[in-house]
This record gives structure tokens, C-alpha cells and sequence, in this order.
């Protein structure tokens, strides 16, 4: 009943992106009965069923006009299988990341809002809140820029707690809800620890530079980067410098140019472990009806 009262209302809004997709699905006089995952058997016919979907979304998407994804590593979809046929009772951990101003909090925050809408148990976790307490030396610096413009490189992997976000990362994934660290974006450098509550739902997005670090990368179930040109990142990041932090053009000019050394080194790198490489430039709304049909495919049961 669910299914058929959440189509009704939604389906007029499929019309320029994804409808075609839908409409096969709605149109298909074969459908498959819920399978018991509380057996091997079971779980093997979903993963089947799901990896026929998700190769016939991949495949809708490369013709879209603006597409959603750039790359996907080749062995996932069979990967991702496998997981779900041995491990089901691990929650999925999805983690995101991409240089600075690439687009990964926008595209989680469009994630956040529709699985709110749609009731979906999701929890989001940012990597940014587990930079180290660097408030000495901001004092013994004088400010924050002072400080960076001294060599203090923050966005290396050795300016995060990683110990932290992977003993978080590994109770989530097994179910316990954890209380994060809070990093004061004020250029204070203060970090407040056991800050943040999460709740381990079933799925956990996590974004940020340091999603797939070393150290942490291997725990996530779906990896996930974030890509844009230079030039959108910059318009983005001068945007935002100017706007939410109220940076003079000159220091955000600075700021920009440590970015990009430092994601060239550190951030770069990481694109080589992702499953998915992902535009983030692309159309939110495209993205949002392509949750939403992932939505219907794992619920479009008799």
C-alpha cells in the first residue's frame, strides 16, 4: 500500500529525468515476491535482483544528458553483492569525499532532505568535525591564518583524530550509536569532544576530506568522490568565504591556493579507491529522483 500511495502522488514529478525507468518498472507484470533474508537463498535473490537494477540505472545514466556518474569501479556491483549475501546484519557505511568546494555538502544536504521526506533511516556524519584541537597554537600563533601560513598543513591525514572517526565508524557499523567530536568552525581551533549524538541507523553517510584516508577507507561498504573543474570550485569557495565566513577576497585568495595544494596532495589521491566517481555539478533534482527510484526498486515487492 505504501508503494502504490507514494507513486501516485510522486509520479508526475519523474517526467523529464527519470520517468522512463519508473514507468518499465510500473508497467512490468513480473513482480518478484519479498525475499527471506534470513536466508542465504534469499539474500542471493535480492542481490541478483538489485544488481539487475542498479546496472540498468548505470546504464539509463550514461545517456542522460548531464550524468550523475563519471566513473564505477568495475568489480563493485559483484562486490557490493557478495557484502550483502555474506554480512547482512553489518549496517552500510557510505562515505563521500572530493576537494574542498567539489560539492560533497550540497549533494549530502539534497541527500539528507529526501530521505527525510521519504522516511528513510539515514544518519550523516562529517569528517570535518574530527580535525584535532589546534587552539595552542592558534594562540601562539595569533589566528588561524597566521598559523597556516606558518607551514601548519591542517588538511593532512596527521590533522585528524583518524583513531576516533574509525572506532566511531566501526560501532556504527555494528550498531551502536555514538557521540562525535565537534569542531568549532569560528577559527578557534577548538575541537569539543563527544559532541555530536548519531544514531547508528541503517544506513550511515559520511562526508568530508578525510572519508578515504588511509586508515579508515576499508570500513566503508560504498566509497563515494565528489568531482567538479577548478574554476566551479573556486567560484564556489570565494562564495562561500565571502558570505558565510566573512573572509576579505584577499585571505580567501590565499586560503584557495593552500586548497588546492593540499587537496592535490592529499585529497586527489583518494579518487583511485572510490566505487563511484560522482559530478558535483550535477542536477540535484536528477539526484533526488534517482534516490527515489532506488527507494522504489528495494520496496517494489508482492
Amino acid at each position: 500500500m505504501f508503494v502504490l500511495k507514494y507513486l501516485k502522488i510522486n509520479l508526475n514529478e519523474f517526467g523529464r529525468m527519470i520517468y522512463p525507468l519508473l514507468k518499465s518498472e510500473l508497467t512490468s507484470k513480473d513482480k518478484m515476491m519479498k525475499p527471506d533474508l534470513s536466508q542465504r537463498s534469499g539474500r542471493e535473490l535480492l542481490a541478483f535482483y538489485l544488481q539487475t537494477k542498479l546496472k540498468q540505472l548505470i546504464a539509463f545514466d550514461k545517456k542522460y544528458e548531464k550524468p550523475m556518474i563519471i566513473e564505477i569501479r568495475p568489480d563493485f556491483i559483484s562486490n557490493f553483492s557478495k557484502r550483502l549475501i555474506n554480512n547482512p546484519d553489518k549496517r552500510l557505511l557510505i562515505g563521500i569525499t572530493g576537494a574542498s568546494a567539489s560539492g560533497k555538502s550540497t549533494i549530502c544536504a539534497q541527500i539528507q532532505k529526501i530521505t527525510q521526506d521519504l522516511n528513510l533511516p539515514v544518519s550523516i556524519l562529517s569528517t570535518d568535525n574530527y580535525f584535532k584541537d589546534i587552539s595552542s597554537l592558534i594562540l601562539k600563533y595569533g589566528t588561524f591564518d597566521k598559523l597556516r601560513d606558518s607551514g601548519y598543513d591542517i588538511d593532512s591525514p596527521d590533522g585528524f583524530q583518524l583513531d576516533v572517526l574509525y572506532d566511531d565508524l566501526e560501532n556504527l557499523s555494528i550498531g551502536n550509536n555514538i557521540k562525535s567530536p565537534r569542531y568549532l568552525p569560528n577559527g578557534t581551533g577548538i575541537s569539543v569532544p563527544n559532541a555530536i549524538p548519531v544514531k547508528a541507523e541503517k544506513i550511515t553517510i559520511i562526508e568530508g576530506t578525510a572519508t578515504l584516508f588511509d586508515g579508515i577507507k576499508d570500513i566503508f561498504d560504498i566509497k563515494i568522490y565528489i568531482e567538479a573543474s577548478d574554476d566551479i570550485r573556486k567560484k564556489r569557495f570565494i562564495q562561500r568565504a565571502e558570505s558565510e565566513r566573512n573572509q576579505d577576497i584577499e585571505n580567501a585568495l590565499k586560503h584557495w591556493e593552500y586548497l588546492i595544494c593540499a587537496g592535490q596532495k592529499y585529497i586527489l589521491p583518494t579518487r583511485k579507491e572510490a566505487d563511484f566517481v560522482i559530478n558535483g555539478d550535477a542536477d540535484l533534482d536528477y539526484l533526488s529522483q534517482i534516490i527515489e527510484y532506488l527507494h522504489y526498486i528495494t520496496n517494489a515487492f508482492e
